[in-house]
């Protein structure tokens, strides 16, 4: 072949011989730069594609080694020698990568170099064939490129967990999301089975396959429900999974995305309850107070009733008429105490609520309770050793605990265990119907009877309505209860169950949601500063805050506690008379006080009424406020309600 290939266009001339049109056909190709190197690596020939792609001319090329082409990186490696090398080592070299043009710009090429033997096998040069894909290259890197941000993107989100899954459900890929959310890391859960990460029910009832399934058939698959976490927590999903198809439509896996949605899942929960709650608060409420007003006339109608039997006795009667009106009055006694049944249920019964710790009524009631069993039920009782106290009327918690007590024994007609249990716990908002946040004692009594059907739950706390038969009860008790622990601002929850029995929890707010006063602790680094200028009822209020754990700085004036509050560090309260001698009276002081420590906790005190005091003192209520003579409750009442107790 001759070492100059004609680059010219030429007329095809059937003479020519075979070498010199396979010549021609080289050098005329321009899709590829197809020329010839000598055994060192020089150029011997060049075509127009060449010329197109390097842009040398062919007399500018021709002599020259072909690692003219090369990249300064690829030439300090020595990559032209190399190429040499192995393409006369296994006749052939293949690779991609950067070439040089002659104006300095670069190609990306793909590049063949073959060995060229003679008869005699002996190694005569290189073929070298190039092509400039370079906008392959491109199209290659943006694809790489768009694919690498999608998977950063998907391994970047860590609200949702999106991961795939092989045909059989095996999970081929993890990201962040999935970790946060599930508590897996990739070499946890990768190769695995997906049925692994839901509940042992829901893989007992077969539902990962049939999840699949409704994803192949139909294309996709959604669903909420619970799912378990690595530490074996549940959390509630919002499930996706969509078959995935190759270009002929094949199915090649699926993919998954999981969200967490608990507490969103808990907050309509917690809505819904709260709604039932609404709703079933209301109704009582209206038959309250339809209630109430009957009972209301009805007794008033009693009273008529009872005033003529009393007159009627005067008159002189025959034994049978004695008879008659001894039994017309024990039928009016009867109605007044349904009357009076049913004005507690209404909550319009006149309660005497005082402060009552729960253990104590409890014990002093107990010889009454056991009176209510039998030989066949046994009454067990388990107060908590420790209850904060509660302002309750003692007679109608006595006769609520009584009605319970006679209903879960009414329950067990074959016999069994009532318990009674009282313990302190903290509520959330609306965690027992429309209760506010805080702490409450609940008494429970729990008995083994019969229970409560679905049925005949959302209407047990009405007034006449009885699950017993004809004649064994009014259908009040239950009522009753509800009524006063309502009136008393608690709340009532049922638990049942048919033939496993039914606990019945009453919830009294704790006084002034913390501790009683009695179990108030002590301590020594709380000071009251206290200000009246009459010593007896100073030197009574010391005593007071002693008792409650504090260091007591005492002032007779209100220029005194000023003095004395510059040069003492550390007063949480200040305890001040209103009306004092002198040029500055208690709200006046108070006002000083509180533009130089606002921290404070305020209370004035004064033998005048309040609405007497506003026409003088127009912003008293600014501050926390009681009435002379006070009490150690009143005064624990006013401190927790700043929280300076609670924040000991």
């Amino acid at each position: 072949m001759s070492s100059k290939l004609v680059t010219s266009k030429q007329q095809f001339n059937p003479i020519l011989n075979s070498d010199k049109r396979f010549e021609l056909l080289v050098s005329s190709i321009s899709d590829y730069a197809i020329y010839l190197l000598d055994t060192d690596g020089n150029i011997s020939s060049w075509n127009a594609g060449a010329q197109r792609f390097e842009g040398y001319l062919h007399d500018e090329i021709i002599g020259k080694h072909f690692s003219t082409f090369f990249t300064p990186e690829d030439l300090a490696n020595k990559l032209p020698w190399a190429i040499l090398a192995e393409a006369a080592k296994v006749g052939r070299y293949e690779a991609e990568g950067w070439r040089v043009k002659k104006d300095g710009t670069r190609f990306w090429a793909n590049a063949i170099v073959d060995a060229i033997y003679d008869d005699g096998h002996n190694l005569i040069g290189y073929a070298k064939i190039t092509r400039d894909i370079t906008e392959r290259k491109k199209a290659q890197d943006e694809l790489f490129e768009s694919e690498e941000r999608f998977r950063y993107l998907v391994q970047g989100v860590t609200d949702y967990a999106i991961y795939m899954l092989s045909p059989t459900g095996i999970v081929s890929n993890w990201n962040q999301g999935a970790e946060r959310i599930k508590g897996y890391t990739a070499d946890d859960i990768v190769g695995k089975h997906y049925s692994q990460l839901l509940t042992p029910e829901d893989v007992a009832a077969g539902l990962p396959g049939r999840a699949l399934d409704i994803a192949r058939a139909e294309g996709r698959y959604e669903q909420e429900g619970w799912r378990i976490r690595k530490d074996g927590t549940k959390f509630r999903a919002h499930v996706i999974i969509d078959a995935i198809h190759n270009d002929d439509k094949e199915l090649i896996g699926f993919a998954k995305i999981t969200r967490d949605i608990t507490e969103k899942f808990r907050a309509e929960e917690a809505l819904a309850k709260a709604n039932a709650a609404l709703f079933q608060s209301q109704k009582m409420d209206a038959i309250g107070k339809l209630t109430g007003g009957i009972a209301h006339d009805f007794n008033n109608l009693l009273s008529v009733l009872s005033s003529g039997l009393e007159v009627f006795s005067l008159s002189p009667m025959d034994a049978r008429q004695v008879k008659m009106l001894d039994s017309m009055k024990r039928a009016i006694t009867r109605g007044a105490t349904l009357t009076q049944q049913l004005l507690s249920f209404a909550r319009q019964q006149p309660l005497k609520a005082e402060m009552h710790n729960i253990n104590k009524l409890i014990n002093s009631f107990e010889p009454m309770l056991s009176k209510v069993g039998n030989s066949s039920i046994e009454l067990l009782i388990d107060l908590s050793p420790e209850v904060s106290s509660v302002k309750v009327d003692a007679t109608g918690f006595e006769a609520s605990l009584l009605n319970l007590i006679m209903n879960a024994k009414d329950a067990m007609p074959q016999g069994g265990t009532v318990k009674l249990v009282t313990e302190e716990v903290k509520l959330a908002q609306h965690e027992v119907g429309s209760l506010p946040e805080g702490s409450y004692i609940k008494v429970s009594v729990k008995d083994n009877g019969t229970g409560i059907s679905s049925e005949a739950l959302p209407q047990v706390l009405e007034p006449f309505f009885t699950t017993k038969e004809v004649g064994k009860g009014t259908g009040l008790g239950l009522s009753q209860v509800y009524g006063f622990i309502k009136q008393s601002e608690g709340d009532i929850c049922i638990d049942t169950k048919v033939g496993k029995g039914s606990t019945i929890s009453l919830y009294l707010p704790v006084y002034g949601n913390g501790s009683t006063v009695e179990s108030l602790p002590y301590k020594s680094d709380l000071k009251a500063l206290l200000v009246d200028d009459e010593p007896d009822i100073l030197l009574v209020a010391s005593e007071v805050f002693k008792s409650m754990g504090y260091t007591v700085i005492t002032a007779t004036s209100a220029e005194e506690a000023m003095e004395r509050l510059w040069h003492t560090e550390g007063v949480n309260v200040l305890f001040t008379d209103i009306l004092m001698p002198g040029g500055m009276n208690g709200m006046e002081l108070a006002h000083e006080v509180r533009q130089f420590n606002p921290d404070i906790k305020i209370i004035l005190a004064s033998g005048y009424p309040l609405p007497a005091l506003k026409n003088e003192h127009a912003n008293i209520d600014e501050f926390n406020f009681l009435i002379k003579p006070y009490r150690l409750a009143d005064i624990a009442e006013c401190l927790r309600s700043a929280d300076v107790i609670s924040k000991r």
